[in-house]
């Protein structure tokens, strides 16, 4: 099953929830305002990403928390991002162990075949 983490009225996370649903598969939302992602899930994108890819420098959110000129232990920014999921680029996705962040259509279209040929 797709999982779509991100906040209902992030731009990015609609686009996403209506890609798969215009394909017919129905994508789990896990609203970030309203459940923070679990730490085992972030560690998972950070592992991957690396968590400067996580971030969304060009939001608001950064701006506004100042986050360009802050001196922050990696733990102490993910803290940060799990409490203020609206500095984290979105969506963020994951099928099964692949993961994605952000608009990432060519994998999504592989993740699309897929789910058709087994579902």
């Amino acid at each position: 099953m797709v999982q779509i983490f991100g906040t209902a009225k992030s731009p990015g996370t609609l686009k996403a929830l209506r890609f798969f649903k215009e394909r017919g598969i129905k994508p789990q939302l896990v609203d970030l305002q309203r459940r923070a992602m679990a730490p085992g899930e972030i560690a998972r994108f950070v592992q991957k990403f690396g968590l400067s890819a996580l971030i969304d420098t060009g939001s608001k959110a950064y701006e506004r928390a100042g986050l360009a000129y802050l001196r922050l232990s990696d733990e102490a920014l993910i803290q940060r991002l799990l409490d203020e999921p609206q500095l984290m680029v979105q969506p963020l996705l994951r099928l099964g162990a692949t993961l994605t962040i952000g608009w990432d259509e060519a994998v999504w279209r592989n993740w699309y075949q897929h789910q058709r040929r087994v579902g």
